[in-house]
C-alpha cells in the first residue's frame, strides 16, 4: 500500500475549524478506501509568527519541500494588520508559492445545481458552470524588477514621488504554464482560451506567441483561442459557459479568477491548487488551499463553511496522489449534501434548507460518503 504524505497548515482564523473537517473526511477515506496517509502538522502565517516570531519558520519551509503535498487553510487577521510589512502572515503564503516554485495556480470555478440560485448571474446563465482557471503565480507584476516607490522630480510631479512595478516573462515561464493548462483541458473539454492584453502590453504579445507555440508544436489536438483580458472579464459575466480552461498571467489571472468565484455563489465553495514541477517521484510539488480567507469575525463560532477546504483535499486526491475515482466519490458526497438542502450559515437562501455548523457539515458530507461508496 502507498503511504501519501501530507503536510497540514491550519493557519489562523476558521482555517483550524475548517482543517478538523478535512481531518474527518481523510479518516473516512483511510477507514473505508484502504488509503493511507502520513500526516504532520505546524505552522504558518499570524500562527507561526505568535510562536516564532516571522510568518513560516525554516524548518517549516522544509517540511514542505519534502511532502507529496501541502494543505493550508488561511492566514491573516486584524490582529497582524499593524505588523511591518516583511513579517505580515501573507508573506508566510507567498514564501511557500516562490521557494516551492509553484508556478501554475488552478482555480476552479463549478456551479453545483443546488446553489444556482446563490450566483450573482441569473440561474440559467450559470447552471451547469465548469470552468478552471489556470494563472501563472511566480512571475510577472509581482514579482518583477525594479519594483519600489521613490521621489521623483519629473515635469509636472516636481517633490511628488513615483511607484513603479514591473511586468516581466520569458519565454520559459509563459511555456510551462501554458503546458499546464493543455494537460489540463485534454482531461476536460479539451478546449483553452489564453487570455492577455497584446494590443497594450508588449508581455502580452509574448504571451500570446509562446502559447501558441507550445499548442502548435505539443498540443495541437487540443482547441485553442485567444482573448484580451478585459473582453475575458466581460465575457465570464455574460457567458461563463463558453469557456473550459483559461490561462492567463499573474495579475489578470488575480482578477479574472476571482470574478468568476463569485459566478458559483459563495466563497466558502471555492478551492485552489498551486503546481510546481515533478519531484523525483513524478508527483508535482503542491500546495491547496481554499479561496477564502480567515475570515476572523467568525472564528470559533462554528459558523465556517469547511466545503472549500474539503475541496481542496479532493484536488490533493485528483492531481497529487493520482485518486481521480476517489476526488470524484468526495466530491458527489458533497453535491448529495447540497442536493439534500444541508447548509452552513452562508448557503442559507430565501428557500431554507437544513442549517448546520461546521462539523456538522462535515459529518453530513461523512454520511453520504457513506452512502455512496
Amino acid at each position: 500500500m502507498t503511504t501519501y504524505s501530507l503536510l497540514i497548515l491550519p493557519g489562523d482564523g476558521i482555517g483550524p475549524e475548517v482543517m478538523a473537517e478535512v481531518r474527518k473526511v481523510i479518516g473516512w477515506f483511510e477507514e473505508n478506501k484502504g488509503l493511507s496517509f502520513d500526516i504532520s502538522e505546524d505552522l504558518v502565517g499570524g500562527a507561526a509568527y505568535d510562536v516564532h516570531g516571522i510568518p513560516l519558520a525554516d524548518a517549516t519551509m522544509q517540511k514542505a519541500q519534502e511532502v507529496d503535498a501541502v494543505l493550508l487553510g488561511a492566514v491573516g487577521g486584524p490582529k497582524y494588520d499593524n505588523l511591518d510589512f516583511s513579517v505580515k502572515p501573507e508573506r508566510g503564503l507567498l514564501r511557500l508559492r516562490k521557494e516551492m516554485d509553484l508556478f501554475a495556480n488552478l482555480r476552479p470555478a463549478q456551479c453545483f445545481d443546488a446553489l444556482a440560485d446563490f450566483s450573482s448571474l441569473k440561474r440559467e446563465v450559470v447552471a451547469g458552470l465548469d470552468i478552471l482557471i489556470v494563472r501563472e503565480l511566480t512571475s510577472g507584476v509581482y514579482f518583477g524588477q525594479p519594483r519600489g516607490i521613490s521621489e521623483d522630480n519629473t515635469p509636472g510631479n516636481e517633490g511628488g514621488r513615483v511607484g513603479v512595478n514591473t511586468q516581466r516573462y520569458t519565454s520559459g515561464e509563459i511555456r510551462r504554464v501554458a503546458r499546464a493548462a493543455f494537460e489540463l483541458a485534454r482531461k476536460r473539454g479539451n478546449r483553452v482560451c489564453s487570455m492577455e492584453k497584446a494590443n497594450v502590453m508588449e508581455s502580452g504579445i509574448l504571451w500570446r506567441e509562446e502559447v501558441q507555440w507550445v499548442h502548435d508544436n505539443e498540443y495541437p489536438d487540443v482547441e485553442l483561442s485567444h482573448m484580451y483580458a478585459d473582453n475575458g472579464a466581460m465575457q465570464l459575466v455574460r457567458n461563463p459557459r463558453q469557456f473550459d480552461v483559461i490561462v492567463t498571467d499573474n495579475l489578470f489571472g488575480d482578477i479574472l479568477s476571482d470574478a468568476a468565484a463569485m459566478l458559483t455563489g459563495s466563497l466558502g465553495m471555492l478551492p485552489s491548487a498551486s503546481l510546481g514541477a515533478p519531484m523525483e517521484n513524478g508527483r508535482p510539488k503542491a500546495m491547496y488551499e481554499p479561496v477564502h480567507g480567515s475570515a476572523p469575525d467568525i472564528a470559533g463560532q462554528g459558523k465556517a463553511n469547511p466545503i472549500a477546504c474539503i475541496l481542496s483535499f479532493a484536488m490533493a486526491l485528483r492531481y497529487s496522489y493520482n485518486e481521480g475515482d476517489n476526488a470524484a466519490l468526495l466530491e458527489k458526497a458533497i453535491e448529495k449534501v447540497l442536493a439534500d438542502g444541508v447548509r452552513t450559515g452562508d448557503l442559507m437562501g430565501a428557500e431554507g434548507g437544513v442549517p448546520v455548523s461546521t462539523s456538522g457539515m462535515g459529518d453530513a458530507i461523512l454520511a453520504a460518503l457513506t452512502a455512496l461508496k
